[in-house]
């Protein structure tokens, strides 16, 4: 009877240590990831300015800042921007998937090259390229230094182009991890069906074209929703690389609702910037997760 009991009580402290060693993190989390975003959407309807106030005004911040044109300059670039950064990022993540897939020599350096830019903050990354890219230090000057006195490369201090210098940095660091997600997934392709169409005469346009790619929807899918979620809340990368300028020609909506909070002490406005940035990312997850769950069912 005795030895039932111990038994008993094992089992019953198996269950309860990780829910008592986890409810500390989990807590924390509650607070201040759940309970700061709620307490976020709270002040959006609020008249906040340099601290959070209680006054309510309903959907007054919301109107306010859908007539700002800084607003509307943040939402323009960052249409051009995650567009072109998700464009490029598959494309040439895709490519270098391919390329690896190959079974090349060197693939053992080549991949962790590729997937060096990753590993470094978005800090980095935009301090970096912004002295690579700064006329007066950067490429431009180099190519003077070597004699080649008509080049010109001013894309960072132009306001028609700087955001094109985001696009690019962004697409360095990221890229390498798009590779890595779609070189699982042609990893993952059974390769009785690669060499079945190939028996059949498929090209190498045509297998890859009607059957490979078909296949990588899913890392398609996963590239897009990551993709799309570190392009809306882009804010790091900007600051070191531009800090929205020249002008507002690289302004963003997180740049935008950093500024409104903070520098221009409009923490109302900044905070419903806030909650249609994280209203447009559930928009982006939910239908994802949602998917993933069915799949899984």
């Amino acid at each position: 009877m005795a030895q039932a009991s111990d038994v008993d009580f094992k089992t019953k402290l198996q269950h309860w240590i990780p829910k008592v060693v986890l409810s500390p993190s989990l807590f924390l989390v509650l607070l201040f990831v759940y309970g700061f975003i709620l307490f976020t959407v709270y002040l959006s309807f609020t008249d906040s300015r340099i601290l959070p106030s209680y006054g309510w005004v309903g959907f007054e911040n919301y109107s306010k800042l859908w007539r700002l044109s800084h607003w509307t300059t943040s939402l323009t670039n960052l249409g051009i921007y995650a567009f072109l950064y998700i464009t490029i990022c598959t494309g040439l993540g895709l490519g270098l998937a391919i390329f690896l897939d190959q079974k090349i020599r060197g693939e053992g350096i080549l991949r962790p090259i590729y997937l060096y830019p990753m590993a470094l903050s978005f800090i980095v990354t935009g301090t970096a390229w912004k002295w690579f890219l700064d006329p007066g230090i950067g490429l431009e000057h180099t190519m003077h230094l070597w004699g080649w006195e008509s080049f010109k490369f001013d894309w960072i201090k132009n306001r028609d182009y700087a955001i094109y210098t985001v696009v690019i940095a962004a697409v360095w660091q990221t890229s390498g991890f798009v590779m890595a997600m779609f070189l699982a997934g042609l990893r993952g392709i059974d390769s009785e069906i690669m060499k079945a169409a190939q028996i059949d005469g498929a090209s190498n346009w045509n297998l890859y074209r009607r059957i490979v790619i078909p296949l990588l929807r899913p890392a398609f899918l996963s590239a897009f929703v990551i993709l799309s979620h570190l392009a809306i809340k882009s804010y790091d990368l900007v600051i070191a690389l531009t800090g929205g300028g020249p002008g507002r020609a690289t302004e963003l909506p997180a740049t935008f609702m950093y500024s409104y909070t903070f520098t221009r002490n409009q923490m109302g406005i900044g905070a419903s910037s806030a909650v249609i940035m994280l209203m447009t990312i559930a928009a982006i997850m939910i239908p994802y997760l949602y998917a993933e769950l069915k799949e899984k069912k």
